[in-house]
């Protein structure tokens, strides 16, 4: 097959010299859509700026010089959905926006976009929005968050920040997008079919049918296939037209009139009507799916070649020639101008620095730090607020209490807290953990959501970019991989792709772990967290009681709000409700709940420990701690002398604290509730042989689960560590058996 990248790039000149030009699928004229002929003239430029950054991206590519071939060919129409919409309706876009992201560039001053796009084409340090990271489409001047997704993973915190407008407004917030915003986000045919946009146009429809406001334009992209996968003729439209809660609009994406005239349409439906729009877009797709697909293994040539003489470049030329506002020659003297223009940036571009060290590329995996809003609440608003709790402020709690008091406190510092999962509001979650919260802070802060952990994560992310502080709740830990590409592939990237300019703290509870008595099956009883711990700058918190719960939610918040920070806190569901430790009415696992403190407290993320023995070292978390307490009582009835150390935070660790224990000790045993392989016990072990004195063959052991799934009831302690498991390991280990 010939050179279709130079085919496209020539057959251009001749189709429009030869006047071979694609009829018009509807006869519109410039004035009818309320577009000026220079306006007109200016969205063609910026279809050939689009095309151009595409034909020469693959010469780079062939020079070494870029490193991403994806491209906008045959989707430059989108110029036209770009001008219908404000520079401050913020985007989320698919990657093959190129044009949209150039003529969003025209409506605001002083931006420099074609020298921007071609620096994160060659991934130069300078490029302004990923520093060189990556090759995306994005900028914090134009309100285009980056994205890299491929599968719509971007349409749940489109969907969020959409809903986040509405709540501005009730509560009177003023966050970073105006009050009558419009959310924009495209996608394509094939990626309309991924459960990810599903259920984000779902819960966009499902907030809409209950007349929850929810500005946003779903832009559909359709060329007909995914990579080399044809889409059937009609699905889309099938799928979308008559959908509840859902304005569907069409429109030709390869004419700019109608483009133009029906994205209005759809911007003024969804700012007006604070409803959601599908705007389908049907064009087609030029160059294959990126520069290393070879599409005539696929597509027959006839039907290549037919594509591009359907170009949208070419309609747009038609438009103006019948129109009488270009002549052919004067189309083809910009089209070659342009072309020498990017060609002349690239040469620039290329020269340019790239990262060159761990710590250039890691600069921005953290966002800046920012002033905390907490207010300081009045001990008589305190009073009021706890009131219903007057009886019970002076006795000691267990964890669970513990942690409903705590987010009290919290949403009452912190007027941006916004928290929002299943069953949350009136029921008070399944643990009742958020009981009483919607009574007191009311049901635009205590958010009942539909039942999909896309939605709530993504959800929480669109809030988080209007200036909220959410904290979404994950009802079971294993609900989590349901939506888990939310946490790693969306919010926890977000700072790196954007050099710190975009950012979603957030701090997401999860009920979770095993040791549920009359619980079976890795839905309820999950003992896995493996899926956090390799996400970069995820902070992961884990309290065993609910003194510890207490001052590592506040660390938590303070952290999401100060340092942006992404948090996961776990919380040990078969520890909620417990009271004892050793025997029945001990009241030893319940604690007193401390008042937050007016002063400033540091983010402090360090281990706790009991006990000073130096014979062992237990070193331990959630439940596994707790059943640790239980056997050091044990052990030091038979001359073991222990200290056991609660990690507390399990990402990143506190290494120096743990090295600190455990060079204090002649022996070391870790116990980890969850199994054995994958676990954390094999990153305590690493961390042990490399960083603390060495210890003999046998001094450092683990005690883990078995690598099982949960069993339903008593079934379940023959796969997970026991108190007894605990006592005899230890005692063998320090010849006390």
């Amino acid at each position: 097959m010939s050179d279709r990248n130079q085919c496209l790039k020539e057959n251009f000149i001749h189709f429009v010299n030869s006047y071979d030009l694609p009829e018009l699928s509807c006869q519109l004229t410039p004035e009818q859509v309320g577009l000026t002929a220079a306006e007109l003239v200016d969205l063609f430029e910026t279809q050939v700026m689009s095309r151009h950054l595409d034909l020469h991206s693959r010469v780079m590519q062939k020079q070494g010089q870029s490193f991403y071939t994806i491209g906008s060919s045959g989707h430059e129409g989108n110029a036209a959905t770009a001008k219908a919409f404000r520079s401050d309706d913020m985007a989320f876009l698919h990657y093959r926006s190129g044009a949209f992201t150039i003529q969003r560039g025209k409506q605001v001053d002083g931006q420099t976009t074609l020298y921007d796009m071609l620096l994160s084409f060659a991934a130069a340090k300078d490029d302004p929005i990923s520093g060189g990271r990556h090759k995306v489409l994005g900028s914090k001047a134009l309100a285009i968050p980056p994205q890299t997704s491929t599968i719509a993973s971007h349409l749940p915190k489109a969907m969020g920040a959409a809903f986040s407008i509405g709540l501005a407004n009730r509560l009177k917030h003023q966050g970073e997008m105006p009050n009558d915003s419009v959310i924009v986000c495209s996608f394509g045919d094939a990626s309309s079919n991924h459960s990810t946009a599903q259920g984000a146009i779902n819960s966009a429809a499902w907030a809409a049918y209950q007349s929850i406001p929810m500005p946003i334009v779903f832009v559909c992209e359709d060329n007909g296939i995914g990579i080399s996968t044809s889409t059937p003729t009609g699905w889309v439209e099938a799928n979308y037209k008559d959908r509840a809660g859902l304005t569907y609009l069409t429109c030709d994406g390869l004419n700019l009139l109608d483009t133009y005239r029906v994205s209005q349409q759809a911007a003024k439906i969804a700012r007006e009507k604070q409803s959601p729009v599908f705007l389908h877009v049907k064009l087609i797709r030029l160059l294959g799916h990126a520069g290393s697909d070879a599409e005539f293994v696929y597509r027959k040539p006839d039907q290549i070649v037919a594509n591009e003489h359907n170009d949208p470049l070419l309609h747009s030329a038609r438009i103006l020639l019948e129109n009488n506002i270009l002549t052919a020659e004067q189309i083809v003297a910009i089209y070659q101008n342009i072309a020498g223009r990017i060609e002349a940036i690239a040469h620039e571009v290329v020269t340019k620095p790239r990262l060159n060290s761990a710590e250039e590329v890691m600069a921005s995996i953290v966002a800046h730090s920012v002033e905390s809003k907490a207010v300081v609440v009045s001990e008589q608003k305190r009073q009021d607020l706890f009131k219903h709790e007057k009886h019970n402020l002076d006795k000691k709690q267990h964890l669970a209490k513990l942690i409903n008091w705590t987010l009290m406190d919290i949403m009452a510092q912190h007027e941006n807290v916004v928290m929002l999962g299943e069953d949350i509001a009136r029921k008070g979650g399944v643990y009742n953990v958020t009981t009483k919260l919607v009574e007191k802070f009311g049901k635009n802060r205590v958010l009942n959501t539909l039942l999909d952990e896309q939605s709530i994560l993504g959800g929480a992310i669109g809030l988080a970019h209007n200036g909220f502080l959410p904290i979404p709740e994950i009802q079971f830990l294993a609900y989590v991989h349901n939506a888990e590409d939310q946490i790693r592939g969306e919010a926890a990237t977000l700072s790196f792709f954007s050099k710190g300019q975009y950012s979603n703290p957030m701090v997401i509870r999860i009920a979770g772990l095993a040791y549920q008595k009359g619980f079976g099956g890795h839905f309820h009883n999950d003992n896995s967290f493996a899926v956090f711990r390799d996400i970069p700058g995820l902070i992961l918190a884990c309290p065993s009681n609910g003194a510890d719960a207490v001052e590592m939610l506040r660390t938590s918040v303070k952290l999401a709000e100060e340092q942006q920070r992404i948090v996961v806190f776990l919380e040990p569901i078969a520890l909620y409700m417990t009271k004892d430790l050793h025997q029945e009415n001990d009241g030893l696992w319940t604690f007193p709940y401390q008042a937050p403190v007016k002063e400033k407290v540091e983010n402090e993320m360090s281990v706790s420990v009991t006990g000073t023995g130096t014979d062992l070292c237990i070193l331990s978390y959630g439940n596994g701690y707790y059943l640790s307490r239980q056997a050091e009582k044990e052990l030091a009835e038979k001359g073991i002398h222990c200290r056991v150390v609660d990690l507390r935070w399990l990402a990143p660790l506190d290494e120096a604290g743990i090295v600190e224990q455990v060079s204090a000790c002649d022996k070391v045993l870790i116990v980890d509730e969850c199994r054995q392989t994958g676990s954390i016990s094999e990153a305590l072990m690493s961390l042990i042989i490399e960083k603390s004195e060495a210890k003999a063959p046998g001094n450092v052991q683990r005690l883990c689960a078995q690598d099982s799934f949960i069993p339903l009831g008593s079934a379940a302690y023959h796969v997970l560590p026991s108190k007894d498991d605990i006592v005899n390991l230890a005692s063998k280990m320090c010849d006390k058996v």
